[in-house]
């Protein structure tokens, strides 16, 4: 099998955050239209939680395959690998 190229890593890295992004905005217009007194049903809540990991896990290997690619090209000058997102406390 042959390797994966850079572009090819990112356009599948874009498509999966761009796909539970989605999923999650469809969730988001369901509740919306919700009273604003009405409790989440579980099946909302156990779509939130799956989709919200699932757009966490694909937005951070997204922002790994672009730190690499910076990183590769010198372009990278603070490192972002504390876990802090860049975000001083």
């Amino acid at each position: 099998m042959p390797d994966l190229t850079e572009i090819e890593a990112l356009k599948a890295s874009l498509r999966g955050a761009h796909t539970s992004a989605a999923a999650l905005g469809d969730v988001a217009a369901r509740l919306e239209q919700m009273d604003a007194h009405a409790d989440v049903a579980d099946a909302e809540l156990d779509d939130l939680q799956r989709l919200t990991l699932a757009n966490a896990i694909a937005a951070q290997a997204l922002r790994a395959l672009v730190e690499s690619m910076l990183k590769r090209r010198g372009k990278l000058a603070v490192s972002m690998d504390s876990g802090s997102g860049g975000i001083d406390e």
